[in-house]
């Protein structure tokens, strides 16, 4: 059994986390999943920007853990949860890195929403 790669950012492949100076809410079946002041801006090389939203500021009682589990040699292992309680489940609309990698170490207790699976409404700030 090999030992994943770990990579660390460089110039050809940067990741930045920055606070998001916005009031974000996350919205699934129309109940609100998550509301917060408090989010991180992942941007990773090319790729679109992520939210990342602290776990307190979720309704955990809407989450329920699944056995999906995928792997990314720059942030390490990510678990995965569906959102529950409204019409229909949302299998997998949301990911946490419980241990990243300490190049992205700030998003550990942090989660990121699938956006074409919630509403996620950012109101910056004035």
């Amino acid at each position: 059994m090999s030992a994943k790669p770990v990579m660390i950012p460089s110039p050809d492949h940067p990741i930045t986390i920055d606070a998001t100076d916005a009031h974000v809410t996350v919205r699934a079946g129309g109940q609100v999943v998550a509301d917060t002041t408090s989010s991180l801006t992942l941007q990773e090389a090319a790729y679109p920007a992520v939210l990342y939203i602290p776990m307190a500021d979720v309704d955990t009682t809407l989450l329920e853990s699944t056995s999906t589990e995928t792997y990314c040699p720059f942030k390490g292992d990510a678990s995965y949860f569906t959102i529950t309680g409204g019409d229909e489940d949302l299998v997998d609309a949301l990911w946490t890195y419980v241990d990243p990698h300490p190049a992205v170490a700030e998003i550990a207790g942090h989660v990121a929403f699938y956006p074409d699976r919630v509403e996620i409404t950012v109101d910056e700030a004035d």
